[in-house]
Parts: structure tokens; sequence; C-alpha cells
């Protein structure tokens, strides 16, 4: 990876389009983007790799969603990122994400298509929604993201430079709504707190009721 000229702290971060909880981890990284001196670097994962040697073993509903619906969109945006640059995948994982999940309009060819359109990039793109050269590319990359944190996590994965110069890498969070402001500061220096500490692996907390996807639709 390149280093940031900015000056600010890297934070990359590995993303499904088609992932909500990816989506609200993600709007909440752009707010700490606001309060912290970090600036997101974007990469690409795959839940349809992640789960392509696993797919006897899920719920019906989840493999066919894996099946029919998760590999057109990473098509897409690796096909995106390796002719047009990985500067342009911040915003076309907004435009999509967005749509996909603010809207509840889904990650399909529509939106992904009118998502192209609103960045600015040509519709030639969808071409790769079948199938694309870039294939290697997709798997490296979210190959690159999953050697990080291990194969039993899904997207998305965020890591960042440790005290010692070596990345500190983690699944999630995991959180809806996304914290806005102070709150969102108040998450990601714990996130980083937790993170460092050499001997910690997992923490969850009890829930009384499912997640709160209602600001999604």
């Amino acid at each position: 990876m390149s280093e940031q000229t900015s000056g600010k702290t890297p934070v990359d971060f590995w993303f499904d389009p088609l992932c909500p909880w990816a989506w609200m981890t993600s709007r909440w990284v752009l707010e700490v983007e606001k309060v912290r001196d970090i600036e997101v670097r974007w990469h690409l994962m795959s839940l349809a790799v992640l789960n392509e040697n696993k797919l006897d073993e899920l719920p019906e509903e989840y493999r066919e969603l894996l099946e029919t619906k998760a590999w057109g969109p990473v098509r897409v945006v690796i096909a995106a990122q390796e002719e047009h640059g990985a500067e342009v995948l911040g915003d076309l994982y907004t435009a999509i994400g967005t749509r996909a999940h603010n809207q509840g309009e889904g990650a399909g060819k529509e939106v992904v298509a009118a998502a192209l359109k609103e960045v600015g990039l040509p519709d030639s793109l969808m071409d790769h929604w079948d199938s694309t050269p870039y294939e290697p590319q997709l798997r490296a990359s979210h190959k690159e993201g999953i050697d990080k944190v291990g194969q039993d996590v899904g997207t998305p994965v965020i890591a960042v430079p440790g005290a010692d110069g070596e990345q500190i890498a983690f699944f999630g969070p995991v959180v809806t709504p996304a914290p806005q402001g102070e709150e969102a500061a108040k998450l990601w220096d714990g996130t980083l707190l937790v993170a460092s500490v050499p001997g910690f692996y997992e923490i969850k907390r009890t829930r009384t009721k499912g997640p709160d996807f209602s600001n999604l639709v």
C-alpha cells in the first residue's frame, strides 16, 4: 500500500457493498474522519469469495443471496478501481450504498449503473457484471484484508498503524445506527484502545433486541 502524504493517520477499510453492517461502520468511520486526524483508504473484499467454499453450510436464503447477488457489484467495483484508480472507491461506495441501504433499493444492476453515472464513471464498467478479467485483483484485495483478521469473520475489516509500526487489524465494530460527532470519536478511541492490547481477542455486548436498520430504508 502507498504511504499517506497528507500527514494524517491512514485507516485501511475493506468493504463489500452488499453488506449493511459494513455500510453502517463505513458511515461511522467517515464521521470519525471529521473529528480525528485520520484518512480512510478504501479496499474491496467479497462475501462471495469468503463463503464460496462453505455454501452448503449456509442457510438457503443467504446461500441464494451470495450466489445470485453478491458477485456483480464487486466485479464492477474492482473494474472501476483497476481502470480508474483506487481513489474512486470511496465515492462509488457511497453512491451504491446510499441507494442499496439507505433507500432500500438493493445492489442490483440498475442501482450500480446509477451509482457509476453519479460519480462520473463510464457505463461500460457494467460489462464486468457477469464476469471480469480483474477477478485475480479482487481476490488479492480480499485476501489482503481477511488475512489480517482470519477466515472466521466477515466485512468490514479495518487496519490502523500500531505503536510499533505494525498494523493493528480488526473486524467491525458492528454498530447501528452510526454514531455522530463526539460519540463517533469516543467509539473510535475505545476501539483502538482495546484493539491495541496484544492479548485482546473478542468482546460482545448482550442485546435485548435485534439490530435497528430502520434508518436504512
